[in-house]
């Protein structure tokens, strides 16, 4: 009862900023786990400010401006993989089509960006994407479908209405009409419905064009994950993620619908093109339309999200007609792309491919096109990535038209896999790239030892045999080999007899397979034993690349006929015993 209280003086009497404070306060009452105490969670709309200490001052990031209230579809993508909440606490989502599930490409790789980056930059919030999907959805219906650029920036504005206390917040200009060309009053800005006070300290650059701009979804959604990951929050505990929500718009409604749309993207979606999602109709201000607020509808939204389901009939709101189309993009002008030059593409497990994939991007004249946004998506299955252990790679093209992906990296499976090349946004002609992983090999193998390995019969080699394996003249590593006692040099099947190695019972063995170079390309075979046939045996090494070795092996019985000569010592010693003594002949 008390937040419908609160809606309704939201709606009717907060004309005032005293109004507003009244609002918010109920509000926060309602929603579990706000204080009073915590920043970011309280909703005074009767000031503003640039410091974020006090950006609970405006009401959270959005200042509690509208946000869409329409539900997902009742039946997931997907099976539900973890943990949900409850459903009392995400409502009872409408029947819609299954494309509710589609994220426009450049948005969904926006959210992405800022999970990686926040992984990094700040580990303990586990921040995961889908929380802003869910956000970006609740607040602009992603960016009104994907309607932006491939460099992430809006194609037309997205404006909440003028926050000047009547039915809303009273916020006055604190931008200078920089971000909502509105010098009078602040309106929500962006993809992520950013008012400009927040946005004046938790503006981030996510696209890396040096500029800051809540009219970028890239910039914009990364603001949107620090946002969320301050105050220490972890977004893995339910507590805190509701925190972090109430944090970016203070209701308790605000916080069921972002939950309900959260776990419907964590159980599933797929990425379709720029411009071609689905646009919400509903609105939490009963259709009240603000300027250009990605759109208004003609029919009021529920009360409350999850207790009622819009008709079928209810309009959906057209483009908004306050910003002009922009002129085609770069990205507009491309038909398709080309390779540009890529080399075979193969290295070994473990190893990093030498060389990287070139794609240009090119008109249907054939004309190269700069700053194009091509996305590299490795397919199959590999456990092959780029360099920071990623599937995909979004990179710009160059003045010459080229974009080149970075390094890939092998992982520790071998085969062959895909790398598919194409344009950000648009559904054009794209570049697949072959790419294979080998086992490590060694082209050549040396013998360490430097005296002759011999055995008398039945006795036990003194030395071990060691060798030492290089591919292309560096050290070969976690090679493969495989070590078999042969019949001759024309014939390598395994001997029957002469030297051998034994097995953990103890038993004769004359092939080994299994073994492996160490990390100095060295491999140190088990002892040898000899039987009591006496020779020349080989013994013969091959590895994974081709590299074979044959060693010799003497067996021979010790050699009985040669004995030391005597000393001078020993010879004057037996000629005074084989002679009489002085006292003997006397």
């Amino acid at each position: 009862m008390a937040a419908q209280f609160g809606r309704r003086l939201r709606k009717g009497a907060a004309t005032t900023a005293a109004a507003a404070l009244a609002v918010a306060a109920l509000s926060a009452s309602q929603a579990p786990g706000s204080t009073t105490g915590d920043t970011g969670r309280q909703a005074n709309a009767g000031a503003s400010t640039s410091a974020p200490d006090t950006a609970g001052a405006t009401g959270g990031a959005t200042g509690n401006s509208p946000y869409y209230t329409d539900l997902p579809p009742l039946n997931s993508p997907n099976p539900s993989t973890g943990p949900t909440a409850s459903s009392s606490s995400i409502g009872t989502a409408v029947a819609r089509g299954e494309a509710e599930a589609g994220i426009p490409a450049t948005v969904l790789d926006a959210y992405k960006k800022a999970e990686t980056e926040l992984r990094s930059a700040k580990p303990g919030c586990n921040l995961p994407w889908q929380l802003l999907a869910a956000i970006g959805k609740v607040e602009s219906g992603q960016a009104r479908g994907g309607d932006v650029d491939a460099e992430g920036n809006t194609l037309h504005r997205i404006l909440g209405p003028e926050l000047d206390g009547n039915g809303f917040a009273l916020i006055k200009d604190t931008d200078g009409g920089k971000y909502d060309g509105n010098s009078q009053y602040d309106q929500a800005v962006g993809p992520m419905q950013f008012i400009p006070s927040t946005w004046a300290w938790a503006g981030r650059d996510g696209n890396g064009d040096g500029v800051k701009d809540p009219n970028n979804v890239y910039d914009a959604a990364l603001a949107a994950g620090y946002y969320l990951c301050r105050y220490g929050w972890d977004l893995s505990v339910q507590a805190d993620m509701n925190s972090a929500i109430l944090s970016y718009n203070n209701s308790q409604d605000y916080l069921n619908l972002v939950m309900s749309w959260y776990e419907y993207y964590r159980k599933g979606t797929h990425s379709i093109p720029d411009g071609t999602g689905t646009v919400p109709s509903h609105r939490s201000d009963d259709g009240t339309s603000g300027s250009g607020s990605g759109g208004s509808s003609a029919s009021p939204s529920p009360s409350t999200p999850g207790t009622s389901t819009p008709t079928p009939s209810e309009p959906t709101p057209s483009t908004p007609s306050t910003s002009p189309s922009l002129p085609p993009t770069a990205t507009d002008t491309v038909d398709h792309l080309e390779d540009a030059g890529t080399a075979t593409l193969t290295a070994m497990t473990g190893d990093a491919f030498t060389k990287k994939i070139s794609t240009r991007a090119e008109t249907v004249a054939g004309r190269t096109v700069a700053k194009v946004r091509v996305r590299f998506t490795i397919v199959g299955s590999t456990d092959a990535t780029f360099t920071g252990g990623e599937s995909t790679a979004v990179v710009a093209t160059d003045s010459k038209g080229v974009a080149v992906a970075p390094a890939l990296q092998a992982g520790e499976k071998t085969g062959d896999f895909t790398v598919h090349a194409g344009v950000v946004g648009r559904t054009v002609k794209g570049v697949d790239y072959d790419a294979t992983v080998t086992a490590r090999a060694a082209d050549t193998l040396a013998l360490v030892n430097t005296t002759a390995l011999t055995c008398t019969p039945g006795g036990e080699f003194a030395d071990q045999v060691q060798t030492k394996a290089t591919y292309q003249g560096a050290v070969a590593d976690k090679v493969a080999a495989t070590a078999t006692l042969v019949k001759s040099a024309d014939d390598t099947s395994e001997n029957d007899q002469g030297p051998y190695f034994k097995d953990a019972n103890g038993n004769a063995v004359r092939t080994l397979t299994d073994l492996q170079t160490d990390a100095n390309g060295l491999l140190t075979l088990p002892k040898l034993y000899a039987d009591d046939t006496t020779g020349t045996f080989l013994l013969r090494i091959t590895t994974t690349g081709g590299a074979t070795l044959t060693v010799e092996l003497t067996v021979a019985a010790a050699d009985s006929s040669a004995s030391p000569s005597p000393t001078a010592s020993e010879s004057a010693s037996a000629s005074a015993s084989a002679s009489p003594s002085a006292s003997a002949t006397s």
